[in-house]
């Protein structure tokens, strides 16, 4: 008995019936053998179809169906569930983007999801891609954009790709506008024409502004005082307009101020020159920056000092996974806040920092920055309902231990920081 004979006993022994597939010269041999099987095949025009038919068929009967095709690129195709992890850059300038779509790249590969990411690495690390292919390049390369969507079939496409920096975006804001909105554009473009189902967007708090009480629900007003916000606003603005268009449905996750690093140390911010505070603040105590500086002590809250909700990034990455799954259950599409609900202010957050770390900390104090606003607080409840969120590291002593354990890795030169001096 040949090869291809045993394995086509193999599937009548397991009570296969149907084999839905697409020929091809690799498996020939294996469609001569259906010819004298008690198999049924049933051809298809594209592999996704085949596998959409099998999976269909499956759930419905609760039999075994079987997908046939070749090997090779056009496996691929066969893969209904590929996610787009588009964390690059649409230059080669340095940008503190942070270190999000890797939590979320892992969480994905731990899930069984087939993820493929494409960055820049202008301020990313090739080690920190733990699941999944990485395509190197840039969002504004419009053809490696298309080629990587027909390529790996990608049918939900995470945004993270922008510049992030509310100060620069003030002094360049056609810098912003070009990045995080004229590219996402071309995205959205691309994705729409390759059929892509699903876009989760990496938005911002600071498309509300400064609201009137500190407090910003997905109903206040969106009246963004930087460039930054209003770059992402205009991405949210072009998502609902081609939803409605009969383009992709999505999740705009406006993120509060994202924090902490993974609990077991294997992933964390090795980006130079950030501007985030708990991570300057977990650097200058160890020693790789001479101090901090508050930014602000004028402000007209508790203790003069700005107030932010800061939430833990193992979290925010959940509440991709959470979205992801809230559409392809056929949620609509909506924007969700992604905050605790509660705040801590700058002068707070150092304590914190001094606590973990057993000293003080060099602080200096400096006027105002442009763009920041005094206060701005998630109402958050919305996230839990609609997705079933529930968070895990909602504790500012956690959020800046796990900071504070991964500087340390990079001031001792752990290799496993994957850190670029």
């Amino acid at each position: 008995m040949k090869g291809t004979e045993l394995v086509l006993q193999a599937l009548r022994d397991r009570g296969v019936q149907y084999i839905f597939g697409y020929t091809g010269g690799a498996i020939m041999p294996v469609y001569d053998a259906l010819v004298d099987s008690r198999l049924d095949h049933i051809l298809v025009r594209h592999e996704q179809a085949a596998t959409h038919m099998a999976d269909a068929y499956a759930r419905v009967t609760g039999k075994a169906a079987v997908v046939l095709s070749q090997t090779g690129d056009w496996t691929l195709g066969l893969l209904t569930n590929n996610v787009w992890s588009f964390a690059g850059d649409s230059d080669r300038e340095p940008v503190n983007k942070g270190i999000l779509q890797y939590f979320i790249v892992r969480q994905l590969g731990e899930a069984g999801h087939r993820v493929v990411t494409l960055d820049n690495l202008s301020t990313g690390f090739r080690d920190a891609v733990l699941y999944g292919d990485l395509v190197e390049g840039d969002t504004g390369d419009e053809a490696l954009v298309m080629d990587t969507l027909d390529r790996y079939a990608v049918d939900t496409v995470m945004h993270f790709a922008a510049h992030t920096i509310v100060p620069e975006s003030v002094a360049d804001p056609l810098k912003y506008y070009g990045n995080n909105t004229a590219s996402s554009r071309t995205l959205l473009e691309r994705a729409h024409a390759h059929g892509v189902r699903h876009v989760v967007f990496s938005s911002t708090a600071a498309v509300y502004g400064i609201p009137s009480d500190g407090k910003a629900s997905e109903a206040s007003p969106t009246r963004p005082i930087n460039p930054y916000g209003s770059s992402k606003l205009m991405t949210e603005w072009m998502l609902r307009d081609l939803a409605k268009a009969g383009g992709p449905s999505y999740v705009a996750l406006r993120y509060f101020n994202v924090a902490g690093c993974e609990p077991t140390g294997t992933i964390g911010q090795s980006t130079p020159k950030a501007t985030l505070l708990v991570k300057v603040a977990c650097e200058a105590a160890t020693g790789r920056r001479p101090g901090v500086a508050i930014y602000g002590t004028d402000y007209p809250t508790p203790d003069g000092t700005g107030l932010r909700d800061y939430i833990h990034v193992e979290d925010l990455a959940t509440a991709h996974l959470d979205a992801l799954t809230y559409l392809r259950d056929g949620g609509e599409s909506t924007v969700l806040n992604c905050g605790y609900g509660h705040g801590y202010s700058v002068r707070e957050v150092l304590a914190a920092v001094e606590r973990a770390n057993g000293k003080p900390l060099n602080i200096s104090e400096e006027p105002r920055r442009a763009g920041d606003p005094p206060e701005l607080i998630a109402v958050a409840e919305r996230i839990r309902d609609v997705l079933g969120w529930t968070p895990r590291f909602d504790d500012l002593d956690t959020i800046v231990r796990t900071s504070l354990e991964w500087e340390r890795k990079i001031a001792a030169g752990d290799p496993s920081a994957y850190w670029a001096a």
